[in-house]
């Protein structure tokens, strides 16, 4: 089945090409735009193809409200309201034309995970290349056919969503005239368990919805990223900060630059590795040809005698006929005298 690949500020993201890396800010600019922008910049220098921000304002994703059911309980922000989350952990609108002007001067790709219609629009404003649904926002059906209706790119982050969900969101998305998505296949754990992963429904996602599929990784390493690759993964997204003890909402489970780094090359790494279907000998291989076994003479024999069983050798190295002619050279008459430690040649044989 034929995945139709998405292009985002440029870049070609399909099966058969690079996996892309996409740097997630969300909170970790800690109220700095100073830091903001130095993230951008890090993001760049460790390989990431996009810094992706999140553009909501507290009372465009919640109620000030400190009734029970608007409070966090257990986990990371365990007591907080979420109106008090959202407002330490929003990007001020302010900075984002400043941000999308550095990230272009700096090289790398910027989107937003947008979270209403207003948020849209100053993307929109900034002339945003991509648009990405958060996991917790792929219910709003209303949201994706707006983001749809721009024509650009869509990621849809799948976490929480179960499969009828999930199908729901990609309808919504086309109906709108979506030519361009990807979902990510996502745990909305943070920090997530690797087990809780269950990477197989990677290839199940795109068999079902025919586009392409990538990974939102929570876990705390990069080792389901990668292993995501081989199973048909094109994005890669992870939290990025400069510092995980910085003690801003979502440092503690997202990668320091060097870990970053890492990523971009192990995953690049993992796809090159998936080839293709081949069985040929590899360049690397070509070397050690020599050092495979062959058939020795072990006895120095006249012409004219005939071979037994104990004439010869399977040994290493490979310069003589391969071992699998055993069997038939036995029996055989010699037409030219052989010597010991000396490699089989089809001429030692009378016809």
């Amino acid at each position: 089945m034929s995945i139709p690949s998405i292009t985002i500020a440029g870049r070609r993201i399909a099966n058969d090409a690079p996996p892309y890396v996409i740097a997630e800010m969300s909170a970790n600019h800690n109220g700095s735009l100073e830091t903001a922008k130095r993230i951008v910049e890090e993001a760049k220098l460790r390989g990431a193809d996009a810094i992706k921000l999140q553009t909501y304002r507290p009372d465009t994703i919640t109620l000030d409200s400190d009734a029970d059911e608007f409070r966090i309980k257990g986990g990371l922000w365990d007591g907080r309201t979420l109106h008090e989350l959202y407002a330490q952990a929003h990007m001020p609108w302010e900075w984002h034309r400043p941000l999308f002007e550095h990230a272009r001067e700096v090289g790398i790709a910027i989107f937003s995970s947008p979270f209403d219609d207003t948020a849209i629009e100053l993307l929109e404003e900034l002339d945003a290349p991509a648009y990405k649904i958060a996991s917790f926002e792929a219910i709003d059906l209303p949201l994706i056919r707006r983001a749809a209706s721009t024509g650009k790119p869509l990621v849809i982050s799948t976490g929480m969503a179960d499969a009828q969900e999930i199908a729901d969101a990609v309808d919504a998305a086309r109906s709108e005239g979506c030519r361009q998505l990807a979902l990510l296949h996502c745990v909305s754990g943070y920090p997530a368990p690797a087990a809780d992963y269950n990477l197989r429904t990677i290839p199940d996602m795109q068999a079902r919805h025919g586009c392409v599929v990538g990974l939102s990784d929570h876990t705390l390493d990069n080792t389901t990223a990668v292993a995501s690759i081989a199973l048909g993964a094109a994005l890669v997204e992870k939290h990025f900060t400069l510092d995980r003890s910085g003690g801003g909402p979502d440092d503690s489970f997202s990668l320091e630059p060097a870990g970053l780094a890492e990523l971009c090359r192990d995953v690049r790494t993992a796809w090159e590795a998936l080839g293709r279907v081949d069985y040929g000998r590899k360049s690397s291989e070509q070397g050690n040809a020599q050092f495979r076994r062959s058939l020795y003479w072990v006895k120095d024999l006249p012409a004219g005698a005939v071979v037994d069983a104990t004439a010869l050798r399977s040994v290493r190295p490979g310069f003589g006929l391969p071992p699998k002619l055993l069997g038939d050279l036995v029996g055989r008459v010699l037409a030219r005298a052989v010597r010991a430690k000396s490699a089989t040649r089809s001429e030692d044989f009378a016809s």
